[in-house]
């Protein structure tokens, strides 16, 4: 940092970056985050990628954006709108203009506002001006020019060249918010250990950008973030899929077993697959399948022969697989089903986020045919999910699916990494000798689950299927017989609330309004729960996890406030299931289905004209 230059200290920012599918945003605002979190920020992210695989260039349909909240107090959310943008191209601004606070850093790329690329944006001729931004922080930078002139000596082809230029505009932002260049050039070191001028030059437009950035007046004074408090420990930077996948891992160590995934990519799930996938060192097994439906039979196979089995889908396969999720509750086979829930119906939104597979997940097969149904609620928890999933699974022999969504998925914040010891042991209900003769469907008298018995052990053979059995395993069609069963099934997972945690209140734990939500919403909910108390309002949040069966204390918590409110992702269906549950209350709602995450000035204002009416 220049000498000269001032420097202000901030509690938090926003910073997006943003240009087209190729320029490399989401790598920018990765690095970005990495060095953040290095630094000792807390943060929060939120990726923002073209539905197409290669939309028209320039066009705002190929817009890739990726946006952090950084802070030196606790971070809940990715933030509503940016302090700072960085707009790769005219398209950039016109997906994004309306994102920007009042006042806000805009630096773009001017050697990319072309007349072309102004016409494929929808301009006539002047961004700033159309936009009615000249009021901003504006920073037209000759980025494009400024990387051709900084590696005009490498050697390197036109294309290569200005693949660089978003390491310049990185640089830039280094500078403005007095960030250290050297975990960043490490990177560059690592991924190209092989091809080393690559990167040097990816370090030489970085430093470019930094040490442009210094000669701008426009871009001083220099804004630092303290470091977070946070607990001791070691902690990494993760998104939600790899802490699901983590979860998993972790889950079959404890329980002592082998892991196996049994998948098709898709769409936002396949970083699970991905990172399990990867995992051979630790004995997971994965199998890339040709579809969903045989993802998950070769799962169940896996569940039959004394795997921890688990499949990986978003909302369209989830459909493909309910038949398959049937033959595992016919048959009482652990498995985990991971739904990373995008924009529907049908092929729907697949990069957006949204929570409206719910009742999928509640009642998407047919029969009376009961699942355990978790959901996550940040990208960290995702691994404390993932892992209670299995243990449920496992303990209690039954399905369980776990919902996450797109933002929790590809979102990423800093997670404390646990020390094994520290998590529970799992214990899956093996069959052993004693049970000889053996009873497939004998249960457990306090969990109703049935015992485990592996295929191939002597004096445990056994039928499972997908017809009604008996207790002995036999093919039943006695009525009595399969109304006995569905019920012994049904109070089975039922039964699982006794070994969830109560479902506790943040914030006001008795008042004038309850804001309920379900997974992924939870950090924009307890932050707009956070300012409502801070203006004077007595406000709670109930964010649930456990949503079938639900917490035992739900109707004790609801009792306590005059008003409740069900803000999800959706038209209302978790709003709809709690009525079903819990008829003795109204619900009022906020709902939102636009493919992006609640802001918390749009919840902010429903609850205070809701606190406000008599």
């Amino acid at each position: 940092m220049a000498k000269n230059s001032q420097v202000i200290q901030r509690e938090e920012v926003v910073i997006r970056f943003s240009g087209d599918s190729g320029d490399g945003m989401q790598l920018t605002g990765t690095l970005f985050s990495d060095t953040a979190a290095l630094f000792g920020n807390d943060l929060s992210t939120f990726p923002d990628y073209p539905a197409e695989i290669r939309a028209p260039q320039g066009t705002v349909g190929g817009v890739s954006g990726f946006q952090v909240h950084l802070g030196h107090s606790e971070i809940n959310t990715p933030g509503d709108f940016a302090d700072v943008l960085v707009a790769m191209n005219p398209a950039a601004i016109k997906a994004n203009a309306k994102w920007v606070k009042p006042g806000g850093t805009i630096i773009y790329d001017k050697d990319n506002f072309t007349d072309k690329n102004l016409e494929k944006a929808g301009y006539k001729s002047d961004p700033i001006a159309e936009e009615k931004l000249e009021n901003y922080n504006i920073i037209a930078a000759p980025v494009s020019s400024m990387v051709k002139e900084a590696l005009k000596n490498f050697g390197l082809d036109p294309k290569s060249v200005l693949r660089t230029k978003n390491m310049f505009a990185l640089g830039m932002v280094y500078w403005l918010f007095d960030r250290k260049l050297k975990y960043t050039e490490q990177y560059f070191d690592k991924k190209f250990s092989k091809k080393p001028e690559i990167a040097e030059a990816n370090k030489v437009a970085l430093r470019s950008g930094y040490y442009y950035a210094e000669t701008i007046e426009a871009l001083n004074p220099v804004i630092k973030i303290a470091p977070a408090q946070i607990a001791k420990g070691t902690y990494r930077n993760i998104s939600g899929n790899t802490a699901t996948a983590w979860g998993l891992m972790a889950a079959a160590e404890k329980a002592g077993l082998k892991l196996f995934i049994g998948s098709y990519p898709i769409t936002p799930a396949t970083g699970i697959l991905e990172e399990l996938a990867a995992r051979k060192d630790l004995g997971v097994k994965s199998f890339q399948a040709e579809d969903e439906i045989a993802g998950i039979c070769t799962a169940l196979g896996a569940s039959f022969a004394g795997r921890l089995a688990v499949t990986s889908t978003s909302g369209p396969g989830l459909a493909l697989k309910s038949e398959a999720i049937g033959l595992a509750v016919m048959a009482e086979l652990p498995i985990v089903i991971v739904n990373v829930q995008r924009g529907g119906p049908s092929t729907g939104l697949p990069t957006k986020t949204e929570q409206a597979d719910l009742f999928q997940a509640l009642y998407g097969r047919n029969g009376e045919c009961p699942v355990v149904v978790l959901a996550a609620s940040t990208p960290a928890d995702c691994f404390d999910y993932a892992f209670e999933a299995a243990r449920i699974a496992l303990e209690h022999m039954t399905p369980v699916i776990l919902l996450t969504d797109g933002y929790l998925a590809n979102g990423s914040e800093p997670w404390k990494i646990p020390a094994m010891k520290d998590l529970p042991v799992i214990k899956p209900p093996f069959a052993d000798n004693k049970e000889i003769p053996f009873m497939p469907y004998k249960r457990d008298c306090e969990t109703l689950a049935r015992s485990w018995a592996i295929p191939g052990t002597p004096g445990l053979e056994h039928r499972i299927g997908g017809l009604e059995k008996t207790l002995k395993g036999t093919v039943s069609y006695i009525p009595e017989n399969h109304e006995m069963m569905v019920n012994f099934r049904a109070d089975k997972v039922a039964r699982v609330s006794s070994k969830i945690p109560e479902l506790k209140v943040l914030g006001d734990h008795e008042g004038d309004l309850l804001l309920v939500g379900w997974g992924g919403t939870k950090g924009y909910l307890m932050t707009a729960v956070r300012e409502l108390q801070q203006e004077g309002y007595k406000t709670g949040l109930a964010a649930f996890n456990y949503l079938n069966p639900m917490p035992m204390n739900v109707s004790d918590v609801f009792r306590r406030f005059k008003k409740i409110v069900v803000a999800e992702l959706n038209l209302g269906q978790f709003a709809d299931y709690l009525k079903m549950k819990y008829q003795e209350f109204s619900y009022s709602r906020i709902n939102k289905v636009q493919g992006l995450p609640f802001t918390i000035q749009e919840i902010k204002d429903k609850c205070i004209k809701l606190l406000e009416e008599k």
